[in-house]
């Protein structure tokens, strides 16, 4: 009897594997790695005719070109950027994704970090632990504090998590505009939100802008110091996307500058960051001006418990059509 088609799943998903086998079981054998490092994956995937790749390592060529008969490689997210998808075309192996697996979570977590900062809900709470009087008490350091309805809210990037938060946002009577050079025209009428065609004219009237964009060539550095600087005095930045998208040093300048009112980002460039990280040092540092206005978490906008039984269970369905020689459903490549 032939040996069972084998299935990798590289890094962050471990035991017990249940979604994966509910799918699987009967087809093919799973492997959890934990893998942490490209290192980590050598001699344990070149014969593999599955790989499941999550987000502590990337894929890189040399590792693409010794797998010698796998069928799909699979990213359980939305976003593909840590494989190389031409390596993976050359060699004849799709990669699929999991577009529509957060939606819901991530466009919440963007609208919790706008309300937390707009209402200045952190800056209280942050500043509060370090009270020693009953002036500390006051609400006027975190002045001007402007009621939500009628500000602008920008969004860079509206498929479908950017749709998502756009409806958020309106739904707590924000003026949204879009920026998205990829989306038909007639979108922002489908949803009743205004839409501007160059990023400048979306940066210059923005109250609070929210990236919602991938990470490619295009969107690389795509926020940095000059486009901040372009934000009116007082605004706020939130990114859900990918970390690269946006220079987080030049952030807590414009921050500590008082340019800036707010920043929540949940996506940096390295994660974790390292120690010497001006943005992870500002955030530590409760004497710096940025610290009590700078939200960070550590990746974590797509989460929900229903949200990783839902892309699990998705990469796994892709897992099997490639197995069994059916379409496949969410080719990147």
């Amino acid at each position: 009897m032939p040996d069972r088609p084998k299935v990798v799943i590289t890094d962050f998903i471990t035991e017990p594997l249940d979604p994966e086998r509910a799918i699987l079981d009967g087809t093919a054998d799973i492997i959890a790695l934990d893998a942490r490092s490209p290192s980590d994956l050598n001699g344990h995937i070149d014969d593999a005719d599955a790989l499941m790749i999550y987000h502590y390592l990337r894929l890189d060529r040399p590792h693409i070109d010794r797998l010698s008969h796998c069928k799909i490689i699979v990213r359980p997210g939305v976003g593909y950027d840590l494989i190389d998808i031409e390596a993976a075309r050359e060699n004849k192996i799709p990669v699929c994704n999991v577009p529509d697996y957060g939606t819901e979570e991530v466009a919440d977590s963007a609208l919790a970090m706008t309300l937390s900062l707009a209402r200045a809900v952190h800056f209280h709470n942050s500043r509060l632990r370090r009270a020693t009087n009953s002036a500390d008490w006051s609400p006027e350091p975190a002045a001007p504090i402007h009621r939500l309805r009628n500000r602008n809210l920008g969004i860079v990037g509206c498929g479908r998590i950017g749709t998502a938060t756009a409806l958020r946002a309106k739904a707590f009577g924000c003026n949204v505009t879009i920026f998205d050079p990829h989306i038909p025209h007639g979108v922002e009428k489908a949803l009743g939100v205004r839409r501007v065609h160059q990023l400048s004219d979306l940066l210059t009237q923005s109250h609070i802008l929210s990236l919602h964009c991938p990470l490619t060539d295009e969107t690389e550095n795509l926020i940095g110091d000059t486009e901040l600087a372009a934000l009116p005095k007082g605004a706020i930045i939130i990114n859900t996307a990918r970390g690269a998208v946006l220079d987080t040093e030049a952030v807590v300048k414009h921050l500590a500058s008082g340019h800036l009112a707010g920043a929540g980002i949940d996506v940096l460039n390295e994660e974790p960051p390292p120690e010497d990280s001006p943005t992870l040092k500002a955030w530590r540092d409760p004497s710096h001006p940025a610290h009590d206005r700078l939200l960070l978490n550590p990746h974590a906008a797509y989460y929900s418990e229903e949200g990783t039984h839902e892309f699990r269970t998705k990469a796994a369905q892709e897992v099997l059509r490639a197995l069994t020689n059916q379409p496949l459903h969410n080719q990147v490549n």
